[in-house]
């Protein structure tokens, strides 16, 4: 009899004790995926905040987190429910989380582009104003209203603190600091210079102006020439992507040892991996520094 008693008290003893650790464990996973989704929701908003700002964008960062939330729910809920792989699944999850930071990345290299487009043609019609008697200050007004943005939008920034009594030289440093572009800054330290030693400073514009059109004409021709080869590495990434898909429909069953066995795994990270170093070789050959 009290040998059942010890025996029902240890099982009692072990059950409570399995129970505590378990809830424990539950209420630490619970507390750490919180906090992680505190962290990712507090990143994102900031990242969204700064970037839109920047770009001069009226987006809201909640619902932009919101929608990024949902895709991140359904979409891979979407893809598994279509092939039933796991390792697709996933992969379209991680995809999903790195899509915010490449699509912001994406809009500022169009927006730097387009802005480098613009330097020649505002710096000739700054150095008009100044050949018909206009100031500085009434030049970079004049170019500020027939300059559409993103150009006229960074601009009017500048025009905008100048009012407000910040030095033009000041205005310029930060004008250089929201855009990185080797071509503006050479361009802007060039003015500074001028200003401050009392240099010809229409002279200097237009020889700058007309040096950043020879520059920019040079980068096109060299896009134009490498257009062929980049368009092929992208080619050649995306087929073996869309190959797959479409042997995963033709040829489920042979497919499905790819995504699901040991072996198989091992070989599909293994292709990964070239293919994503063939793009980066084929990505740096197609690149010319100008």
């Amino acid at each position: 009899m009290i040998q059942t008693v010890v025996i029902l008290g240890t099982i009692a003893l072990t059950v409570i004790v399995v129970f505590i650790g378990v809830a424990a464990f539950t209420a630490a996973s619970a507390n750490s995926v919180q906090s992680m989704g505190k962290i990712y929701k507090n990143r994102f908003t900031e990242t969204a905040d700064m970037a839109a700002s920047d770009m001069f964008l009226t987006m809201s960062p909640a619902i932009l987190f919101t929608i990024n939330i949902l895709a991140l729910i359904f979409i891979p809920l979407l893809v598994h429910s279509l092939f039933d792989i796991w390792v697709l699944t996933a992969g379209v999850g991680g995809i999903l989380l790195i899509m915010p930071g490449l699509f912001w990345s994406s809009m500022r290299r169009k927006r730097l582009d387009k802005l480098e487009a613009q330097l020649p043609d505002a710096f000739l019609m700054i150095s008009s104003g100044l050949q018909s008697g206009a100031s500085f200050t009434m030049a970079l007004e004049d170019m500020v209203r027939q300059t559409p943005a993103p150009l006229g939008q960074e601009f009017g920034l500048l025009v905008k603190r100048m009012r407000l009594g910040v030095p033009m030289e000041d205005g310029f440093l930060e004008l250089e600091k929201r855009i990185p572009l080797t071509s503006f800054v050479m361009a802007s330290s060039a003015i500074r210079i001028s200003r401050e030693v009392g240099g010809n400073l229409v002279e200097t514009i237009s020889n700058m102006a007309r040096t950043l059109r020879r520059k920019h004409q040079m980068e096109g021709k060299i896009d134009s020439l490498t257009a062929q080869g980049r368009t092929q590495g992208r080619f050649m990434s995306a087929l073996p992507i869309l190959l797959g898909i479409a042997l995963s429909f033709l040829e489920p069953e042979a497919m499905q040892q790819l995504y699901t066995t040991r072996n198989g795994i091992l070989i599909l990270s293994g292709m990964i991996v070239m293919q994503v170093m063939g793009f980066i070789f084929i990505r740096k050959l197609t690149s010319i520094d100008s």
